[in-house]
């Protein structure tokens, strides 16, 4: 193995040189404050402590470039490397047209890292993350990885140190002061003055800064902040609920300093987003442009209390913020299943940690949306929203209802210069092109993001034209067809929505068979039932140590309990393509004063295989916006419009559609007692006969927003 020398990039940025020889690894690396350069010294394990933050493991970048000595590329379709599964991408031309590479991506991995080859040789790693994207090159070959995009003149260029501030305490309008850090850019500056970014975080702003640091080096001021009663912030943490006036407070004082030119963004990813929202909501006019990364949104909506349920997967990121101090060691547990069935519910923190957890009271104990939900809730002032927005979120976001709720606050308002990208992806977006036993694409995911971020901040805080405000509107990722399209309205102004209408014999497990979907009404039955007994709950397939409550699973081995009903198309003669928002409107009944309703949508293959889509929760009790609760009478039939988010799958020739209905979803949500009364103190329950109605006058069915170009019918 000759000496070769790797060029290491993070979003563009050359950080690092690693020499790779048969015995051994040197590097030399970039110290971004002073923008020097150290001396070249020898890897050794402990050296990962400056590399880590990276995400290669470089020792193992070294014995594969050892094993792949020799191989001949050029007629491999896929390869293992080192237990890693790679599949041919891409082909990648080089400078000269006699020149070209191939990108292979690997499979089956979390945060997988892509391997680049030219000729017989190994010359390229890529790995992606949810807002940067990391590149190893051999030097001399980077025209044959996405570092060629970074070549665009109208970027802002890479050319500062980084100065540090240190720490200052921002005072709030109540005096509470907020442990707020600064970084400039250091080394010649010719402006006076700079355009700044603001990032907000519950997690420590030790644990955030770095990821951050590259705007610093492309000419902008970074600030990061601990929110109120988080790490080294005064205050007591009462999750969103003081972020308006937070993030108000915080943009003025940024636009106060002697270095900042007026113009501010924010950017960063879930309650890194939300803060965003929250912070616009105020009309604060310092805040000129925002990227929000798959941001959670308002809480009967998105989390913790999504159509008025309560979300029990939630626990695993309460336990983690039980303390000031971030913990996300405490959400991975052995033990879940049996905390879950803990009752009362208010009592689950001190039974399992030893102590109270006040945010956990105050969310389990207010049920109907009052003053205190009304401060979390940053849609209901989407009239003083006005910002430039690039939104991304996925299919498989458990907070991705924040991000649509975003979308349909600002296109609510007429607000412009607002722009979406929605992925495959889990809530750790654009870190993995499989998810369970599902696969998608090997473009599911994109090296362009962080490429994106800073285009937008460019164009919007330093007033570069450089034509990311005409990118699409929206650009999703279709599955089925694992590619990606755009559209300029979502909806998409070519969906046309069309019913799909229930019909008799739902229960999988009747004597009778299936239920029946039907695009036009035949009601055959006046209803069908199940018996839901909150103590042996449908589940919900999820793990809750994983953080991820969004998964595209297999049901098709739930469908078989008698508590759900299973209602399924014809194999279909041809494909059609769905692509927008979804609903239901259900006609239910149930025996008890209270229960909870779960609408679920998948996508059943030739072999039976049931994948999930999305699906919809509500709780029977609430009318009005949730603002009211009224328990059920006897014998009443109540409609239910329910909200079933959003996605974009072609339903392939000889597969079928299938709803589900059912009344539990256990791992999500904490199972209704059915008995009407307070469900964080409640200790009894109650076995409901429920009923789903499809007559004429009830006619349940679920809304599908059917791309008409492509599905002629």
């Amino acid at each position: 193995m000759e000496s070769m020398k790797f060029k290491l990039y993070r979003s563009g940025i050359h950080l690092a040189d690693i020499y790779y020889k048969e015995n051994g690894i040197s590097y030399s690396h970039r110290d971004i404050y002073s923008n020097t350069w150290s001396r070249v010294k020898e890897f050794k394990q402990a050296d990962n402590q400056h590399l880590e933050n990276y995400g290669l493991d470089f020792l193992e970048i070294h014995e594969s470039l050892k094993s792949c000595s020799g191989l001949n590329f050029s007629s491999l379709n896929g390869f293992q490397l080192n237990k890693r599964i790679y599949e041919r991408y891409s082909k990648v031309e080089g400078d000269t047209c006699d020149t070209h590479g191939i990108i292979w991506a690997e499979r089956q991995r979390k945060f997988p890292v892509d391997i680049v080859t030219a000729g017989q040789s190994v010359i390229g790693f890529i790995l992606s993350k949810r807002a940067e994207c990391i590149i190893l090159v051999l030097a001399g070959y980077e025209c044959f990885t996405p570092l060629r995009s970074w070549e665009n003149p109208l970027l802002s260029k890479a050319e500062f140190g980084v100065k540090f501030l240190g720490t200052q305490k921002v005072e709030m309008r109540d005096g509470i002061q907020l442990a707020t850090d600064v970084w400039l850019p250091n080394g010649g500056i010719k402006e006076s003055k700079l355009p700044a970014i603001l990032v907000r975080t519950p997690y420590g702003k030790g644990r955030t800064f770095e990821n951050y640091l590259g705007f610093v080096q492309r000419g902008y001021g970074l600030i990061v902040q601990d929110t109120r009663g988080r790490e080294d912030s005064q205050g007591e943490f009462r999750s969103q609920g003081c972020e308006r006036d937070d993030g108000d407070d915080t943009l003025s004082w940024v636009h106060r300093q002697d270095w900042c030119d007026g113009n501010i963004g924010m950017i960063g990813g879930s309650y890194l987003g939300y803060v965003q929202w929250a912070a616009a909501s105020s009309g604060n006019p310092h805040l000129k442009a925002v990227v929000s990364i798959v941001t959670a949104g308002s809480p009967f909506i998105d989390l913790p209390r999504k159509g008025g349920t309560l979300i029990s997967g939630i626990l695993a990121w309460v336990f983690a913020m039980s303390e000031r101090r971030f913990c996300p060691e405490a959400m991975v547990r052995n033990d879940w299943d049996n905390i879950i069935k803990i009752r009362p519910i208010k009592d689950i923190p001190r039974m399992v940690l030893g102590y109270d957890i006040p945010l956990w009271d105050e969310i389990i104990s207010r049920s109907a949306k009052d003053g205190f939900w009304e401060d979390w809730d940053w849609s209901i002032r989407g009239d003083k929203i006005n910002v430039p927005a690039l939104i991304v979120s996925g299919w498989f976001d458990d907070n991705g209802q924040g991000s649509l709720e975003a979308w349909n606050t600002n296109k609510k308002n007429n607000r412009k210069d607002i722009k979406m990208i929605l992925g495959p992806w889990l809530h750790k977006a654009n870190t993995t092109r499989d998810i369970g036993e599902v696969s998608f694409g090997n473009n599911a995911i994109r090296y362009d993001m962080d490429l994106t971020f800073l285009q937008w901040f460019d164009r919007y805080l330093k007033g570069v034209n450089n034509g990311v405000d005409g990118i699409p509107a929206v650009q999703y990722y279709l599955q089925g067809k694992d590619e990606w399209r755009s559209a300029e309205a979502w909806t998409p102004e070519a969906a046309v929505q069309k019913k799909l209408y229930l019909d008799s014999r739902g229960n999988a497990n009747s004597s009778s068979g299936d239920g029946k979907l039907n695009w036009q009404k035949a009601f055959h039955e006046a209803y069908d039932s199940y018996i839901f007994d909150p103590q042996n709950p449908a589940p919900f397939l999820v793990d809750i140590s994983e953080n991820e409550l969004n998964v595209p699973a297999d049901y098709k081995e739930v469908e078989k309990r008698r508590d759900v009903l299973v209602y399924t198309s014809d194999a279909l003669e041809e494909e059609v393509t769905v692509a927008g928002e979804i609903y239901a409107e259900i006609y239910a009944m149930s025996s008890a004063k209270d229960t909870d309703w779960v609408v679920r949508l998948t996508d059943v293959d030739k072999e039976g295989n049931s994948r999930r889509l999305v699906d919809g929760l509500y709780r029977a009790r609430y009318i009005n916006d949730f603002k009211e609760e009224k328990l059920l009478s006897e014998g009443e039939i109540r409609k239910y419009n329910i909200n079933m988010f959003h996605t974009a799958n072609t339903f392939r020739k000889g597969h079928r559609i299938r709803v589900e209905i059912t009344s539990g979803a256990e791992n999500l949500i904490f199972p209704n007692h059915n008995t009407g009364n307070d469900s964080s103190t409640d200790t009894e329950y109650i076995v409901a006969e429920q009923k789903i109605f499809h007559s004429h006058q009830y006619a349940s069915h679920i809304v599908l927003p059917v791309l008409q170009e492509e599905n002629p019918q």
